[in-house]
């Protein structure tokens, strides 16, 4: 009697296994398509539009003025109201008008270097491209807003290397507690491999996205760097939890 409850308990306890480890294959699919996201769609088209603002030329004083150009314009706007909102939530942003067109809001990403500066009723010249605002200037003070493009192609490298690490990470545990075999999965729980796993991998892809971008490396080191490192990184990791495993097993 007492074999068989406890042949039913371990069949239960495995059935729950199988369970998790369907349930983190599926959820691996989320961290995947973010990668794809940022890797395929979201780098490739903040690449191409900053190499555009880039390469535009100035429009021709001459030339018709139209609410949406490829070429830069300079116009004059008058401050109508500032917005200076920090922590959660917050909004930093200039409501201009003046213009022929691209009046209204405009958002910065910070208080400074001008927009803290600047008070209503100011005259400042924004510099526009494709219908929107890309810098604000005040005499010799000039801040960049929200929408002007810029070359962080190895910060979105970093973000979207994570996403796919991550999504590695979850088909290895699920794969694992899927087999059914207790001896490769034991050891990899969420608190003792899982979660110092995931702070190093983050750690790790921080530690060469930053540096990437500060220097101005070609983004594509990002993941070529990161991926082979973190999984040396994962495997001593798991090497050493499967040492203490056996450790305490044989005490």
């Amino acid at each position: 009697m007492t074999q068989t409850k406890t042949h039913r308990t371990a069949q239960l306890s495995a059935a729950g296994e199988r369970g998790t480890g369907a349930a983190l294959l599926v959820a691996s699919l989320m961290p995947a398509l973010f990668c794809y996201f940022m890797l395929a769609v979201q780098l490739p088209y903040e690449n191409g539009r900053h190499a555009a603002y880039t390469a535009a030329r100035q429009c021709p004083t001459d030339e018709t003025v139209r609410e949406r150009e490829d070429c830069v314009r300079t116009v004059s706007f008058t401050v109508d109201a500032v917005q200076l909102k920090g922590g959660r939530g917050s909004q930093y942003s200039a409501t201009v008008s003046g213009a022929a067109f691209w009046n209204g809001k405009v958002d910065f990403g910070d208080p400074g270097p001008l927009l803290e500066r600047l008070n209503p009723q100011d005259q400042v010249t924004g510099t526009i491209w494709r219908g929107a605002v890309m810098t604000i200037a005040k005499g010799d003070v000039r801040q960049n807003s929200a929408d002007k493009p810029r070359d962080e192609a190895q910060i979105f490298a970093g973000i979207g290397t994570y996403a796919g690490l991550v999504a590695a990470l979850c088909l290895w545990f699920g794969a694992m507690r899927l087999s059914g075999q207790r001896r490769l999965y034991e050891p990899h729980t969420w608190r003792g491999l899982g979660r110092p796993l995931l702070i190093a991998l983050a750690v790790i892809c921080a530690a060469v996205a930053v540096p990437a971008f500060l220097l101005g490396i070609p983004w594509w080191v990002v993941p070529a760097v990161t991926v082979p490192f973190s999984a040396y990184t994962a495997w001593q990791f798991d090497r050493y939890r499967r040492r203490q495993a056996t450790t305490a097993g044989t005490a």
